[in-house]
């Protein structure tokens, strides 16, 4: 008889981090109980119930990070929703993105499944948003803007976005994410650099990222880095915070301490 769990974040506590650290073993101890075969999870999370940072541009506006799920985040600047890689289901788990606002722009970095939602977004987009992407996603939904690595697009006077290379290198890994293909961004908000770096491994085009504020790097082997290459890439980007995300069931726990002689502020959030 399979156990049948309801995951009701917010009774837990771990709804919101609000720019505090998580203790890895919630991580870790997550990462355990879904990967049980006799366990059925039915993800109940709604808009309001997802951890949040809130951080600070230059001027002091504030930007707001909310984890939805593995690559998917959604951030608030200014009145203005910004959605990345939205997916509206992802194994068991269902983000309900009717019950969030519509997109002004919405990005996404490839054609993977666990990136691209075509049900995600017709539900967010409306003839305001602009939908940004790559060549393969625009022609596999109909429509979007699209960005190829090196471009660059004034979106409002305070937010520009560039689009950076996002592959994998390693022998037998380079059939996942081709050179050249792919997408990953960096989105300046009020002089906030926040890159998210899609699908990639710690290739040498990240010595280009530069006066990063916030990075979204990848841990899932083989698919994107190590956490022996995530920390080399941190170190070379040198971001203020660093997000692992898309990390699946890897033991992150070694991360935070490799990295705090770089001063890095290393925060676990439910990227699974």
């Amino acid at each position: 008889m399979k156990k049948v769990l309801t995951f009701l974040l917010a009774v837990l506590g771990l709804n919101t981090a609000c720019s505090q650290n998580f203790d890895n073993y919630d991580v870790k101890a997550f990462a355990e109980l879904t990967a049980d075969p006799d366990v059925v999870i039915l993800d109940v999370r709604k808009a309001d119930t997802y951890e949040v940072d809130m951080l600070k541009t230059r001027s002091g506006k504030t930007v707001t990070f909310h984890a939805l799920t593995h690559a998917s985040i959604r951030i608030q600047y200014d009145g203005k929703e910004i959605e990345i890689d939205p997916v509206t289901k992802l194994g068991n788990k269902t983000i309900d993105y009717a019950a969030m606002p519509k997109a002004d722009y919405l990005f996404v970095t490839h054609e993977h499944g666990d990136h691209f939602s075509q049900d995600a977004i017709k539900i967010l987009t409306d003839g305001k948003t602009r939908f940004i992407t790559n060549q393969r996603c625009a022609e596999m939904y109909g429509s979007g803007e699209v960005m190829k690595n090196g471009d660059k697009l004034q979106l409002a006077d305070d937010f520009t976005v560039e689009a950076v290379p996002a592959y994998n290198y390693s022998e037998g890994r380079t059939q996942f994410h081709p050179k050249g293909r792919d997408n990953g961004y960096i989105l300046t908000v009020d002089g906030l650099r926040i890159y998210i770096a899609g699908d990639t491994e710690d290739i040498p085009e990240l010595s280009a990222v530069k006066d990063i504020d916030i990075a979204f790097l990848p841990c899932n082997q083989p698919y994107t880095m190590t956490p022996g290459q995530l920390v080399r890439a941190a170190g070379i980007i040198k971001p203020k915070v660093l997000f692992p995300y898309h990390y699946g069931q890897t033991d992150l726990n070694s991360i935070p301490s490799l990295l705090r002689n770089d001063g890095i502020d290393v925060r676990i959030r439910h990227y699974e």
